[in-house]
């Protein structure tokens, strides 16, 4: 189990996983700089999609040598995804990444399943935060693409987050269903999918984890919150998952730890058949580096 993102990018050194990133829309500092960290700790090497006028002065800023990279001209930013997409699916790139473009002109590329096909049928395509906090790592899903995920889409969420556990090496991982309040009230939607949810862990519906909800988060965080308000849960103080009731809550609340707390965090898709990096445009670059990090593992 990694306690750290240092820890995590030992692993990755130690195992030679050295991958190729199609960077679109690469003319934006903070996305490039990441990029460029990477490739120096030999993580990556890279194809960097855009403006390329801009993207060579900003490797000359960073006293980066040009000819370590690769450059594709392209000013507009859906044909700049489509582009870094193509390069994958034609075995060019390993992980298409996110630079300074709309989320919603990448997620379309994500989505063509026509084009590319990487989300199966079936599957579905979910987001997770992979935190750094209290000497661990914590994943916090789905902060970025379902809006208000449904008990089925809840279920192929957690069941998404189990798969990146496994490669933080989480034996077991401890899964908190994320509600306002710690009671089952009909009134409120999430806290009867968190009841439903706890019930199939118990009946071996949702395997390789435990789960319980729902909790407030300060329950799932804190055994002494639970301690106080009578409650006996075994994710208590121990969570590794926070599955979140919707988007809104978990874009919020993952922004919060990272612009009030400066906890460190990466950000990756899940429910895809590659690895791919979808990074807020405000991110720090250490963010998006852990981001990058995280797809590489």
């Amino acid at each position: 189990m990694f306690r750290s993102f240092k820890e995590m990018e030992e692993a990755v050194l130690g195992r030679g996983l050295k991958k190729r990133i199609a960077l679109a829309g690469a003319h934006d500092e903070d996305a490039l700089s990441a990029v460029v960290f990477a490739k120096r700790k030999q993580l990556v090497e890279a194809v960097l999609i855009g403006n390329v006028e801009i993207i060579k002065n900003l490797l000359r800023d960073m006293n980066e040598p040009e000819e370590d990279y690769d450059f594709i001209e392209c000013y507009e930013e859906t044909e700049a995804a489509n582009i870094a997409f193509t390069m994958v699916k034609n075995k060019e790139a390993d992980v298409p990444m996110k630079g300074l473009m709309q989320t919603s002109s990448f997620m379309r590329a994500i989505l063509n399943k026509e084009k590319y096909g990487f989300v199966k049928d079936g599957d579905l395509l979910s987001q997770a935060t992979v935190l750094e906090t209290e000497g661990r790592l914590m994943i916090i899903t789905d902060c970025a693409v379902n809006i208000a995920p449904s008990y089925t889409e809840k279920v192929k969420i957690v069941k998404n987050a189990l798969s990146l556990a496994k490669r933080l090496e989480i034996e077991k991982p401890n899964v908190a269903v994320i509600t306002p309040v710690e009671v089952v009230n009909p009134n409120i939607q999430s806290t009867i999918d968190a009841a439903m949810l706890s019930k199939a862990g118990d009946r071996g519906q949702i395997k390789n984890c435990i789960i319980d909800g729902p909790l407030a988060l300060d329950n799932a965080l804190s055994e002494e919150a639970c301690k106080h308000k009578g409650i006996e849960s075994p994710v208590a103080g121990k969570a590794d998952i926070l599955l979140v009731p919707d988007l809104c809550t978990g874009n919020v609340l993952t922004k919060a730890l990272v612009h009030f707390a400066d906890i460190q965090s990466g950000g990756i898709l899940l429910g895809t058949s590659v690895p791919v990096v979808m990074t807020s445009r405000s991110d720090k670059p250490e963010n998006k580096f852990f981001a990058i990090l995280s797809a590489v593992l």
